[in-house]
């Protein structure tokens, strides 16, 4: 795993697949499956030995143990300067303080140096806003980021779990006054959940914001370890019992068939998709163990080709709501006239550059 992607506008080069650590530690909200520190510190050490620079975590995580668990690693492994260390914000931290939760800038900077202590770093290189609280102003969210990297304290700032007109409205805010610009927004993307594709791709490559991606594998639909029965999803996992509609199966079914042609798992066939969808810059992958690490770091090791891509792309195709299906290249042709050609300029509407001259 040793290319890497520049994240958004930016100049931070960051891996394809991030390290997603809310299983690091066994307390609080997830709790159900979370890995002791030395389960953790196998997996983490795996990840960058194989080369990859982009761990995730939030305050939250595992009720704060995720971030002290990685700030132990990351000292003792001696790989701070190495890494792109993210973490996230908006949960609250005590339900009898108003203050102590979601986006204002009180609670951002109190969540910050919070989760400084923990993971026993200066700064972090990279700074999310976790979710959306609908009240917080999106100009003194913005303004607090620019605060912070001026401080010191972050590198690069972003959001997540953002409706796309408010991360329109941080980036063009950011934009009109200076500031601090937002490089990332972190959203739930796989061939089950494709709703970001209208609005949130063409907002991010137009804005210059890349896109993170979790749950790429569908909650765990897409491994493959799960069968359908009369009761809903059979098998041993966190989705079992679950209804799951017939897209969806069409989805497993298309998957299944890709890849035993390719001779690869489901899960890895899933998330080479993803990771080599337009728009998007990393993935973020979770693991129980290094095993199951070592199978997401080989699913960069293939192309999917294009007969098989078309296969998924139909079994996953959705219905448009409006007014997007209205931007379809066949509805378009009614704007214009229909007898006319027209479309972006062909790639060589300027000459090529090649070893820095023009060819």
């Amino acid at each position: 795993m040793n290319d890497y992607y520049l994240l958004g506008r930016s100049g931070l080069r960051v891996s394809r697949l991030a390290l997603g650590t809310m299983n690091f530690g066994v307390g609080g909200f997830h709790a159900a499956y979370g890995r002791s520190e030395e389960e953790a510190g196998a997996i983490f050490r795996r990840y960058v030995e194989a080369g990859g620079n982009l761990i995730d975590t939030a305050d939250f995580y595992t009720a704060g143990e995720s971030e002290r668990i990685l700030g132990r690693l990351i000292a003792r492994d001696g790989q701070r300067d190495r890494l792109v260390l993210t973490s996230k914000f908006t949960n609250s931290v005590d339900p009898s303080d108003p203050n102590a939760g979601g986006n204002g800038r009180k609670h951002m900077i109190r969540a910050l140096d919070a989760s400084l202590r923990r993971l026993g770093t200066d700064h972090l290189d990279l700074y999310l806003l976790h979710t959306w609280d609908r009240i917080t102003p999106v100009e003194e969210v913005v303004r607090t980021f620019d605060d912070l990297v001026r401080a010191g304290k972050i590198r690069y700032a972003g959001l997540s779990d953002v409706p796309a007109w408010y991360a329109a409205r941080a980036q063009t805010y950011a934009e009109a006054h200076g500031l601090t610009p937002m490089v990332t927004v972190q959203l739930p993307y796989s061939l089950v959940d494709r709703a970001v594709e209208p609005e949130f791709v063409p907002m991010a490559q137009s804005l210059g914001m890349g896109l993170t991606v979790w749950s790429p594998l569908g909650g765990g639909l897409l491994t493959g370890k799960y069968r359908r029965t009369a009761d809903g999803l059979g098998g041993d996992g966190r989705l079992a019992g679950s209804a799951v509609g017939e897209r969806d199966w069409q989805v497993v079914d298309a998957l299944a068939t890709v890849a035993g042609g390719l001779g690869r798992d489901m899960a890895q066939v899933a998330l080479n998709w993803v990771v080599t969808q337009p728009g998007v810059a990393s993935a973020v992958v979770g693991a129980s163990g290094t095993s199951q690490l070592d199978a997401s770091l080989a699913a960069l090791d293939f192309t999917i080709p294009d007969d098989a891509r078309a296969l998924l792309d139909e079994a996953a195709a959705w219905p448009l709501p409006k007014p997007y299906s209205m931007f379809t290249p066949g509805y378009q042709s009614w704007i214009v006239n229909p007898g006319l050609t027209i479309g972006d300029k062909p790639a060589g509407y300027a000459p090529p550059v090649v070893n820095g001259a023009h060819a």
